[in-house]
């Protein structure tokens, strides 16, 4: 019996062996194609340590060159909404539940007075506060979307540049500005390499792709240089999780920003500790962030990552949020609101109505409402509809315990069918939120809206004076009207500001 045991284990060995040498001669010899295509070299496995990161070294050459006078005056105008878009929406977040629940457990954990918590008077050290402030931003579905890239950028950027503008006073608001930009420009780039498939597979795109987004920030931020920019993108993305469903009625969803903003964080801190990451992070071909999302080695453009950095700013593709929910649901709610405006009709006089989009909102957002919790009432479009037709509005005070539990409500959803039209999803991740609604009415109207981006856009941006009044509108739940326009006037001045530490002063309630 023993004799058969040993037996049995030289085979598995030898079989493992052989399956090891076998691997190691196909890696080998699609190394050595691939150096005869391109004409490169590999000197004793360089790409396996790193070495081949053409896109990682490039991602980090924009990161850690980048100055102030090279970005151009109306991304610069355009990031200081973004900004106060997404502190408007922190300070709204303080009082939710799950901001309470997150907070009182920091707090009990931690009790390092380093960072501030925005809109409170509490304080924790740096990495905490980055989750517990990019929980806020995120907090009640109301912050700013790269759609392309489906990536909520404030989130995961201003949570580790405030943590850091305090533990290192000093930055300029010039400075803290073109960190802000750094971060704005590369996590949407990662999220349009991995295209609309990595959130049809169940992964968060805005927490995996965002922390590159907060790493490339924590990493201008810091001043680090190239090569320790290199290091923070590659301990960054090996932090990257966020699973989608999430959406179905947990409060974890809103806590994805926030370990992506503390994650990128890290990054930086450690890097300029001199401590290392994956160099090769986009590119590697066994366990890099791309591979191993897309679970395949050609179901993402590496292209995207570096196409235009410095010439194309993808921070004028962010939009913002006029609707309390996912931004996935905005199109269609427009459409409705466009229809009513040219034919007024109440939820009464609706038979059904048949919204035609893409495949990824079919899924993402188009299933059977079941009352599972606030987060999943703001992502199920059916019943953001039925709160549109029903309650007059899908924002703020249409959204808690009570109401997302609301028969008529449940009961209208049940009208709104959420169907694939071939010809949207054909059109790919640029267009994945387009609708084509179509509303039935009792009297045989039918009504018919098609919508490509939502109100808010960056097809159709808002203006100056929409955006401050949506932060005064969140910001005034918290603080003070003179402390929401002292927050104000520092945002749209940050060039001005000696030392950015002053805004994060501002963001605690005293």
């Amino acid at each position: 019996m023993a004799g058969a045991q040993e037996d049995s284990l030289e085979r598995r060995n030898f079989l493992q062996i052989a399956a090891g040498t076998a691997a190691a001669l196909v890696t080998s010899v699609s190394r050595v194609e691939a150096q005869e295509k391109t004409g490169t070299k590999d000197p004793e496995g360089a790409a396996n340590a790193g070495g081949d990161n053409p896109y990682t070294r490039g991602m980090a050459d924009f990161v850690a060159g980048l100055r102030y006078d090279q970005i151009p005056t109306d991304v610069i105008e355009r990031i200081k909404l973004l900004m106060l878009d997404s502190l408007g929406c922190a300070l709204y977040g303080v009082d939710l539940e799950w901001s309470r629940i997150l907070m009182r457990t920091l707090t009990q954990l931690d009790k390092t007075p380093a960072c501030a918590v925005w809109g409170t008077a509490s304080r924790l050290s740096a990495p905490h506060a980055a989750l517990m402030n990019g929980l806020l931003v995120q907090g009640f579905e109301l912050d700013d979307i790269h759609r392309v890239g489906a990536i909520h950028v404030g989130s995961v950027v201003l949570p580790p540049l405030l943590a850091i503008a305090e533990i290192k006073p000093g930055i300029s608001g010039r400075d803290f500005l073109t960190a802000a930009v750094a971060g704005y420009e590369t996590g949407p780039r990662v999220g349009i390499c991995m295209g609309a498939e990595h959130l049809a597979q169940g992964w968060h795109s805005a927490a995996t792709v965002g922390v590159f987004s907060s790493a490339s920030a924590a990493a201008s931020a810091l001043r680090l240089s190239k090569e320790q920019t290199i290091h923070a993108l590659g301990i960054a993305g090996t932090q990257a999780s966020g699973l989608m469903a999430a959406q179905y009625g947990s409060m974890v969803k809103r806590m994805h920003a926030g370990r992506a903003a503390q994650s990128g964080l890290y990054g930086g801190l450690l890097a300029a500790e001199g401590f290392t990451g994956i160099r090769n992070v986009f590119e590697s071909d066994y366990g890099g962030f791309c591979t191993t999302f897309s679970r395949s080695k050609d179901r993402f453009n590496l292209n995207e990552i570096t196409s235009g950095l410095g010439k194309r700013f993808e921070t004028m593709q962010v939009s913002l949020k006029f609707y309390s929910c996912v931004s996935t649901n905005h199109t269609t709610l427009d459409a409705i609101r466009s229809i009513r405006g040219r034919r007024p009709f109440s939820a009464n006089d609706v038979d059904h109505i048949v919204v035609h989009s893409s495949q990824i909102t079919v899924e993402h957002v188009g299933w059977k409402y079941m009352p599972e919790g606030i987060t999943s009432a703001q992502l199920n479009l059916p019943f953001c509809v039925a709160t549109l037709l029903l309650a007059g509005d899908v924002f703020v005070d249409q959204f808690d315990d009570k109401q997302i539990v609301d028969p008529a409500r449940m009961a209208f959803s049940e009208k709104v069918k959420v169907v694939e039209d071939p010809d949207i999803t054909s059109r790919g991740a640029k267009y994945r939120q387009m609708v084509r609604v179509e509303v039935f009415l009792k009297d045989g109207t039918v009504l018919k809206e098609t919508v490509e981006a939502p109100r808010g856009s960056e097809e159709r941006f808002a203006s100056r004076d929409d955006v401050v009044e949506k932060f005064d509108k969140l910001a005034g739940h918290t603080v003070p009207a003179a402390q929401v326009a002292s927050i104000r006037d520092a945002v749209l001045n940050l060039e001005k500001l000696p030392d950015a530490s002053q805004l994060a002063r501002l963001m605690t309630k005293t």
